[in-house]
């Protein structure tokens, strides 16, 4: 049974950590095996997030679950540097922020491993995951290794 498959117990519970129903299970499944799914409509062939039972673009119920790349582009971003919710409370500062998945859809995530110095607008990033409250993994992103790579001085 997968992490999310789990009920998480009240005293696990946080403001970070999902509500997991039967139709977003897969989603948080397949987080939990670090994979990042989006849903695509067979009516239209446009892919959306987040996960809805319906294309928000043609209205069709014909959509499924797909493997994401992972690779996304910044879109925007906001430094946090207050919040008195746990666990937030001690990740502050933190980057919370929007970024345009390679399937199309935009995304609300964190960006991690990444000083906000060093953001910029369209740069290219890569999913990873972090366990919350109650063994439930969320996705966030980093910049992507090929563009750490050249960041670093060589011999670095």
């Amino acid at each position: 049974m997968s992490s999310a498959a789990r009920t998480v117990s009240p005293a696990d519970r946080t403001a970070a950590t999902p509500d997991v129903d039967d139709f977003t299970r897969p989603w948080w499944d397949a987080a939990a095996e670090r994979r990042l799914l989006v849903r695509r409509c067979a009516a239209c062939g446009r892919a959306h997030h987040y996960p809805r039972e319906f294309c928000p673009y043609c209205w069709s119920e014909d959509a499924a679950w797909e493997p994401a790349s992972g690779r996304a582009t910044l879109y925007t971003w906001s430094a946090v540097h207050r919040n008195d919710l746990p666990p937030f409370d001690a990740r502050t500062p933190y980057t919370a922020a929007v970024v345009d998945l390679a399937e199309g859809p935009r995304m609300m995530t964190e960006i991690v491993e990444c000083p906000e110095a060093e953001l910029r607008i369209g740069m290219e990033l890569e999913v990873a995951f972090r366990e919350e409250g109650g063994g439930v993994v969320v996705p966030v992103f980093r910049p992507a290794a090929e563009v750490s790579r050249r960041a670093r001085p060589s011999g670095a």
